[in-house]
């Protein structure tokens, strides 16, 4: 094994050794979210939920993208290929009828109906919000 081959295999196990960072993985799979919507499901600060998404990111396991103010996060491909892929498999099956990631979807359906606007608005200090 290549060092470059270790490096991003402790990366990957590294992301993957955290609650948090699979339940986010779990969210992602159902789709690209803002990270607002991220930090409303989870409950966590939004701090929290960034760098929890940065080591995800430094993993190769999400890409961001940005739109505006607006940072979205994704399942990247490396998740669904090699080294990542067993990994990703082995967790989808072991957590589909989980009831945190069950709870965590049913909250992400209506955090899904409100505008992310307003969760952004909501999830902002109090110094910050504009009346």
């Amino acid at each position: 094994m290549s060092k470059r081959a270790l490096r991003a295999t402790l990366q990957v196990t590294k992301a993957l050794a955290d609650a948090q960072r699979i339940r986010i993985l779990m969210l992602l799979a159902t789709g690209e979210l803002c990270v607002c919507q991220v930090v409303e499901v989870l409950g966590l600060a939004p701090s929290t939920v960034s760098k929890h998404l940065s080591i995800l990111t430094a993993a190769e396991l999400v890409e961001m993208r940005k739109e505006g103010r607006w940072a979205y996060y994704r399942l990247s491909a490396s998740t669904t290929t090699a080294p990542a892929r067993p990994a990703w498999e082995w967790i989808k099956a072991a957590l589909k009828s989980d009831d945190q990631i069950l709870a965590d979807r049913r909250k992400l359906k209506a955090v899904m109906a409100c505008d992310p606007e307003e969760l952004c608005r909501r999830q902002r200090p109090r110094s910050e919000r504009t009346t």
